[in-house]
């Protein structure tokens, strides 16, 4: 619907900000952060799997477009989309395919509390993009989209009895569904009209999305294939299904444009690629 009626995308791109806040509020109210840390029975496991999302995959990345001959806003929105934190959704999604969900709930939470440390220094010094935005700017942005609903989820935790909690769960799982819907719209502002203009960009930046996803996921499976086939192929997926939400949150919009499209186009290999590699999973280990 986003792309369909603009005036609706264009209506919601203005609230794209607090409409992420909320999201990683409502999602971080429903991780018992004690039970992540409960989770930590291979922190070398989770160490290594957060280091090479986070900072060996974003040098490959820029390794990989600067050998494609990548080298303008799209190759630069490829690598700081491999920056990004592993998606809130991923536990969900290993969980849908048979992987797993543990290791990605504990990979996903952990990622996201480190992601304004070590975004923005790649994100701003790989590529060389201007990104419209200082690296102090971009890391005080990033830390208070992820920092501040942290702090409201732990208040809220505090304040409410668990058994409450547990009882408006479903409350809180529907108002994160209705948030995602307006992320959406809103996220898809300007993409029908750069469709219409320039089609054959769009669909060449949808193909890199899905190349990037993939690729990402294929690459961190065989990295981690010693460590158990069912791990590895869940740490490919945490490795494609970046979140996008946060950079589109806090870029100003003098940034250029295609690459905050690009991050747009992002959103459909996210959501299409736990369905897409199912057969793959069913086939070398998963369910």
């Amino acid at each position: 619907m986003g792309l369909l009626v603009p005036p609706l995308a264009a209506l919601f791109r203005d609230v794209v900000t607090i409409t992420v806040a909320g999201l990683m509020t409502l999602v971080l109210l429903r991780v018992d952060l004690a039970q992540v840390l409960a989770y930590l029975r291979r922190p070398v496991l989770v160490a290594a799997l957060t280091a090479w999302l986070l900072l060996v995959l974003p040098v490959l990345t820029y390794a990989v477009a600067m050998s494609a001959g990548l080298d303008g806003p799209l190759g630069a929105a490829l690598v700081i989309s491999a920056t990004g934190c592993a998606a809130t959704s991923s536990p969900a999604f290993a969980r849908l395919v048979g992987l797993d969900g543990e290791i990605s709930l504990v990979v996903a939470v952990v990622t996201t509390l480190l992601v304004p440390f070590t975004a923005p220094p790649l994100a701003l010094g790989l590529m060389g993009i201007d990104l419209a935005i200082s690296l102090p700017g971009l890391m005080t942005r990033l830390a208070l989209v992820v920092g501040l609903p942290l702090l409201v989820s732990i208040a809220i935790r505090r304040l409410v009895a668990p058994p409450t909690l547990a009882r408006f769960g479903g409350a809180v799982d529907g108002a994160v569904v209705w948030l995602v819907v307006l992320y959406g719209f809103g996220v898809m502002d300007g993409m029908l009209a750069r469709l219409l203009a320039e089609p054959s960009w769009v669909l060449g930046g949808l193909a890199l999305a899905f190349a990037g996803n993939f690729g990402m996921n294929a690459a961190t499976a065989l990295a981690f294939a010693p460590a158990g086939r069912r791990l590895a192929l869940a740490g490919g997926l945490l490795a494609g299904n970046r979140n996008m939400a946060l950079f589109l949150a806090v870029l100003p919009v003098a940034t250029d444009e295609r690459i905050l499209l690009f991050f747009a186009l992002c959103q459909f290999p996210l959501f299409l690629s736990p369905f897409l590699l199912r057969p793959v999973y069913a086939r070398i280990g998963g369910r």
